[in-house]
């Protein structure tokens, strides 16, 4: 008697829960008893079968291969269960046959002995192959339609979630957590001063949980500003289109983002300020080591009852020193760099009318951007005329309307946030202001990423401690022009009270330049 092996195949796990893997092995076995064939391997597979790259297929050929008894038939109901790509079907058809075992469709049978046969063979093979490009047709048109709706497919993006109404329309909602974090992600990236990779890191901690790809991706995707892309096709150029999401970002903010991803990827700033470090460390990697000359690090020493911070160095060297001391000893430099009220009266006046002249340069530049949009308009207004009177093809013509649109996109953005920066003017002098007067009381505040913001905006280079000394060779600029200001002030001063000119009463906040190498000190 001749043996038969049933091929059964679904091609979801949905669908083998269903009934159709039982009423497959129920028409085979009814048809082996019909025609005297004894059942042999049952193969049941929940795989496409768009290729054979099947996992029970597979491990079905393996065994047939080194069988020394093997079947006469391998079965199926029809010939899209076996396969539904005919070049692949004709050659595991050839590798089948070599092996001595017929393929069969019991509802399309077909006898591959006759040449003739092989044409009807190729249409059951085809057809299924059609049927599979068809439904990909639909669905992709369907999901494109769905696009330009504005509806985002497929799973949220980082920060959002999925959500079913009740009615069963599909959308995404801002995440309730992980949304502030990628707010928090594109507000980090505008400003320019971490990197990517630290941002990302920064994330991770605050809950975040991905991938640095994913990440990377995440991050240059206009769906944050509320926009969902529809990719160009041969028939439509590609566009963006307004997404029915609420989005988390301005389109100020996220093209100000793609700026500084696309012209540094990197913050360019000579002192780039490191992530968050704690607290008792702000200073870490802004120290030099006296001995070595390498940057000095930070840890914590366990005692009886609490835990002892010091900044030490590394690899040998065997210099360290209370954090808390030097912390503090920090502080206290920064005092000395404050202005006097009368200085900062002065700054907001100087600062305000320079603001003033930028502002009316800025307005001028507004009526050139507002000058090219106008002209952009009338290129998309040429182009579909030329497009109503046949002269262009209307893919062209989307082609050209697409690039002006998109220009036109970034000169409204970059019309914002040029306009946004003389907003509020008052407000932001006086608390610059207060800032100035004060500094070492703002310092203590803020985050530990913003305390070496701070420290790079002063000294140029690192500080060195030695001996209960904090000393530093070089300081900015700006601090150098205000120690002199505050000098020539205290000079104003004695001069008008008629006192004597002795330079101990000058201002000790910087130490006078002089023949030897600049030094400020301050005893702990």
């Amino acid at each position: 008697m001749k043996i038969a092996d049933l091929y059964i195949r679904v091609s979801t796990d949905e669908q083998k829960k269903g009934y159709s893997p039982r009423y497959q092995e129920e028409v085979l076995r009814t048809y082996c008893l019909i025609n005297g064939l004894t059942v042999g391997t049952v193969i049941n597979e929940d795989y496409s079968a768009k290729t054979f790259n099947r996992p029970a297929w597979g491990d079905y050929l393996k065994k047939l291969k080194v069988k020394k008894q093997r079947p006469d038939f391998v079965l199926f109901t029809k010939w899209d269960r076996f396969s539904r790509n005919a070049p692949d079907a004709y050659q595991m058809i050839g590798v089948l046959r070599k092996l001595l075992v017929e393929p069969q469709a019991i509802e399309q049978p077909l006898d591959l002995s006759i040449p003739e046969n092989k044409m009807m063979l190729a249409i059951y093979l085809t057809s299924g192959e059609v049927e599979n490009d068809r439904r990909a047709l639909n669905v992709t048109g369907g999901m494109r339609r769905a696009k330009k709706e504005g509806r985002w497919m497929g799973t949220a993006p980082l920060g959002y979630v999925n959500v079913t109404s009740e009615t069963g329309k599909k959308s995404i909602v801002p995440h309730p957590k992980k949304s502030i974090v990628m707010k928090w992600v594109f507000n980090s990236l505008a400003e320019g001063v971490y990197n990517t990779e630290q941002i990302w890191k920064r994330a991770l901690e605050q809950g975040l949980n991905c991938s640095k790809n994913t990440f990377w991706n995440a991050i240059k995707h206009p769906v944050y500003c509320g926009k969902i892309w529809v990719p160009a096709t041969k028939q439509e150029a590609g566009s963006f289109y307004m997404g029915q999401h609420q989005p988390l970002i301005s389109e100020a903010l996220f093209y100000k983002a793609q700026h500084v991803l696309e012209n540094r990827g990197r913050p360019t700033s000579e002192y780039a300020a490191k992530m968050v470090e704690p607290d008792n460390f702000f200073l870490r990697g802004s120290l030099t080591c006296v001995k070595c000359g390498k940057k000095l690090t930070g840890s914590a020493s366990k005692g009886r009852s609490k835990y002892y911070y010091y900044y030490h160095c590394y690899d040998g060297c065997t210099f360290r020193a209370n954090s808390t001391a030097i912390n503090d000893a920090f502080t206290a430099l920064l005092d000395s760099y404050k202005i006097p009220s009368a200085i900062s009266v002065l700054f907001k006046v100087v600062v305000a009318g320079l603001s003033g002249a930028q502002a009316a340069a800025f307005r001028n530049h507004d009526s050139a951007i507002d000058a090219e949009i106008t002209s952009l308009e009338q290129k998309i207004k040429r182009g579909k005329m030329l497009m109503v009177e046949g002269h262009i093809e209307p893919q062209e013509f989307q082609k050209i309307k697409a690039t002006a649109e998109g220009k036109m996109d970034e000169l409204i953005v970059k019309k914002m946030a040029e306009n946004k920066l003389f907003e509020d003017l008052s407000v932001i002098l006086e608390r610059a202001a207060d800032c100035l007067n004060q500094i070492s009381r703002v310092y203590l505040r803020v985050a530990s990423e913003l305390k070496l913001r701070i420290f790079r905006l002063i000294f140029k280079e690192n500080l060195v401690y030695s001996e209960n000394l904090l000393r530093t060779t070089k300081l900015s600029d700006v601090v150098v022009l205000m120690a002199q200001i505050n000098r020539d002030l205290a000079d104003f001063v004695q001069n008008k009270n008629g006192t004597s000119q002795d330079l101990s009463v000058l201002s000790h906040r910087v130490i006078p330049l002089g023949f030897e190498p600049r030094t400020t000190t301050l005893k702990v």
